[in-house]
């Protein structure tokens, strides 16, 4: 919609994992560099953590195009899987033929594969993304396919990749032997403020933009708000193109950064559901003012009503029921108007 309005190419801030658009950080780049070190020095697991949106999709997405044709990967994402569909998964995406039997002929089909491939000179991989879902079991399976080996070298390279708590889970005492066979760690952390801008930068150069349109002061709110996550950057840099096109403007400024957030956490819909037309406050103004003249007349009216239940026939010194009565017409007269009036 609004890329030939700022002159992009393609979408410069996506939510797919598209290498094309890796802005590696000092930790980012670290991380690359740790995996691609692994996996050529056939180092067994290799652990890969990060905070939820930080990018380790897309750097493993990265790891395997840099790879290219020296090595096989096979690529999991689903890791709610139990282990037999996730190795059937493996195998089909390694293109290995199926046995369609038991778990041992697989694993045999999958030994004999890995065997031929370094015969070639190819390392093959099995990446597992979301890996924090991993149960305990799966988790001990995984480890025992790292003992398809030869007397030298590894045939089979592991990367596990998850949230933080993947760490956590690997020091519980049922997976010290998993724990003790990964050979390199490295994390992922959130961009600083700097980064940020860089990123957002980079992102708009990959697109083809000719300009920058977000000010420096828009780049701080969107750095304060998505505290160095690459996701929420996207979503809300995404958002402010939209708005500014909306409005036919070529500048991202910070208040267009402030409304792109609120309508993100709906606060917008709320801010309506608050506000009242001038109109309808205008309205309101003339059936306020009839009840209020109303009001006066229902007073009266109960006074003189209340003077001929007096005893002593004077309208002003009513009997105490009677003064109850006119009290008792007041408060609701009163709370009618007031209701009417909020």
């Amino acid at each position: 919609m609004f890329l030939k309005f700022f002159g992009f190419t393609s979408k410069p801030f996506q939510l797919t994992p598209n290498p094309e658009f890796l802005f590696l950080t000092p930790s980012h780049r670290e991380a690359l560099a740790q995996l691609i070190y692994g996996i050529q020095e056939q180092r067994g697991f290799i652990l890969m953590t990060g905070e939820v949106g930080t990018g380790k999709t897309t750097v493993l997405r990265t790891l395997v195009q840099r790879i290219g044709d020296h090595a096989n990967s096979a690529f999991i994402t689903y890791s709610t899987l139990p282990f037999d569909e996730m190795l059937e998964y493996a195998l089909a995406d390694l293109g290995v033929s199926d046995p369609r039997g038991t778990r041992a002929q697989r694993l045999i089909a999958l030994n004999r594969f890995l065997i031929e491939q370094r015969r070639a000179g190819r390392n093959t991989i099995l990446i597992v993304d979301e890996a924090q879902n991993l149960s305990i079991e799966t988790l001990e399976q995984i480890r025992l396919l790292s003992n398809f080996e030869t007397n030298s070298a590894k045939l089979l390279q592991i990367v596990l990749s998850g949230q933080p708590e993947l760490y956590a889970k690997l020091h519980r005492p049922e997976l010290r032997q998993l724990k003790q066979r990964i050979g390199l760690r490295c994390r992922l952390a959130p961009m600083t403020a700097e980064e940020v801008g860089q990123y957002i930068e980079s992102h708009l150069r990959v697109a083809a933009g000719t300009r920058q349109p977000f000010t420096d002061e828009a780049i701080e709110r969107i750095a304060a708000y998505s505290r160095g996550v690459p996701r929420i950057v996207n979503i809300v840099a995404d958002h402010c193109l939209l708005c500014a096109y909306a409005n036919q403007t070529l500048v991202v400024d910070a208040d267009i950064v402030k409304r792109a957030i609120a309508y993100l956490e709906d606060n917008e819909r709320d801010s309506r559901a608050r506000w009242k037309p001038a109109a309808s406050r205008t309205r309101m103004a003339l059936p306020r003012r009839v009840i209020v003249a109303a009001s006066a007349g229902v007073v009266a009216v109960a006074a003189a009503v209340a003077g001929a239940m007096s005893p002593s026939g004077y309208p002003w010194a009513p009997h105490t029921a009677s003064a109850t009565l006119v009290a008792a017409i007041g408060g609701v007269v009163r709370w009618v108007t007031q209701w009417w009036g909020s």
